[in-house]
């Protein structure tokens, strides 16, 4: 009876040398160096050698499954899961911390990548080449602070794309404040600016991308932007990148929370950005402990917050107007009346400061000291006056009874009798 006998090249190799052993060509001492095995194991693959042949030298674990393989029970579980709707785009890492969450079954991640391949859910990504060295981080919590935003549809389907506000600690890679906002705005980054600063300090610098809230960019050297006036007042110094690569710490938290929040906040069935942004401290928690790491120094660079310092003025909108010789202020498109007991010369064509909040509320400033303003509400106009000598002027045709018509047809109201 014939049979075939698979070998490896090791195994070949080993049959090799045991021949050579047997022939007495060389001794069980040099066998042993030659395979790189003690002597006493050698002696142990000689005797199977002798009682079993070629057979011997197999493995003998080969065509058998392995004592580590996946229950076919416990995989019929977990291709149930993974092939569920509301989990579609989950990748296989988020996928296994998910089944180990609800279902309790836990298993590596490339065990779940070669599964969700294998049923034609996930594809094998192929890595780039790094074109961006990594930058060294920042010793120091607070040293440096990445911030950027980010639009998409963090709802999906159930609601519009929104803006995700996120700042990011260089030292740390944790997640130090972030917010749902409709647009990536001033006043979006100023509400965002001052919760963080109350509750955590002053950090040395903000790094951000040269986007128009952050950075004058229309060819005007010595523009400053209201952020830029608002952090210069704080004593927060702006740094722009000039790529994306450059901060690159806060790019790859907004691909994360791309996977990882959309999918969280679909499972919660979250359906408006103000339950989002409720959920967002629960999730930042997650993330930190997760993805952050300790910083090289324990430090931490956040100044404390000036109790002096009132937030609400320094992240309004300021500008500079001139007061008219009838103390009016025009701004806006608005025209204000100022009321005062000073004597009119004292103001006229005097630099006062506007400042607009948030909610519209137009403040005026004279050396730091409040001005009276009312709004002076401009009436409109009845009828708009249109020329004779106007392409649009409409013609007017007089009725048939009009007395124009009969002009010179009649005197004292009778008619003239034709000749």
């Amino acid at each position: 009876m014939k049979w075939t006998i698979a070998m490896t090249q090791e195994e070949l190799h080993r049959k090799t040398i045991l021949d050579r052993a047997i022939d007495k060509r060389i001794t069980q001492k040099e066998g042993a160096e030659a395979l790189q095995i003690s002597e006493r194991h050698f002696r142990r693959i000689l005797t199977r050698y002798r009682q079993q042949g070629d057979l011997g030298l197999v493995s003998g674990h080969r065509g058998k499954p392995g004592n580590r393989k996946l229950a076919e029970q416990t995989r019929e579980r977990i291709v149930k899961f993974i092939k569920k709707p509301l989990h579609e785009g989950f990748g296989p890492t988020f996928m296994m911390e998910k089944i180990e969450e609800f279902k309790g079954i836990r298993i590596s991640k490339e065990t779940m990548r070669q599964i969700m391949i294998a049923e034609g859910i996930h594809k094998a990504k192929v890595r780039k080449k790094k074109i961006h060295p990594p930058r060294e981080r920042k010793k120091q919590v607070g040293d440096i602070v990445q911030i950027d935003g980010s639009y998409h549809a963090w709802l999906e389907d159930r609601a519009p794309k929104a803006c995700l506000l996120l700042f990011v600690d260089d030292a740390t890679s944790a997640i130090l404040a972030a917010e749902f906002t409709r647009t990536e705005s001033f006043f979006a980054y100023a509400r965002l600016c001052k919760s963080y600063f109350r509750s955590k300090g002053l950090p040395k610098s903000f790094y951000s991308d040269r986007f128009g809230v952050f950075k004058v960019n229309t060819g005007e050297k010595d523009g400053v932007t209201q952020f830029q006036r608002a952090m210069t007042a704080v004593g927060v110094e702006m740094i722009f990148a000039s790529s994306p690569q450059a901060k690159g710490r806060v790019e790859r938290a907004n691909l994360t929370f791309q996977d990882r929040l959309i999918k969280e906040m679909r499972l919660r069935h979250i359906c408006s950005y103000q339950a989002a942004n409720t959920y967002l401290p629960e999730f930042i928690k997650q993330y930190n402990r997760k993805f952050a790491i300790l910083p090289q120094s324990m430090g931490n660079n956040h100044a404390p917050l000036d109790t002096s310092l009132d937030l609400d003025f320094l992240f309004s909108v300021h500008r500079e107007r001139t007061i008219t010789k009838d103390l009016l202020i025009h701004y806006g498109g608005k025209t204000y009346q100022i009321n005062t007991k000073r004597p009119p010369q004292n103001l006229i064509k005097r630099q006062v400061l506007i400042t607009e909040d948030e909610k519209g509320v137009v403040s005026a400033y004279l050396n730091g000291d409040p001005l009276d303003l009312v709004l002076i509400q401009k009436q409109p106009k009845v009828s708009k006056v249109v020329s004779t000598k106007s392409y649009d002027h409409h013609s007017y045709t007089p009725p048939v009874n009009h007395p124009w018509r009969t002009y010179g047809k009649k005197i004292n109201g009778r008619p003239i009798p034709s000749t």
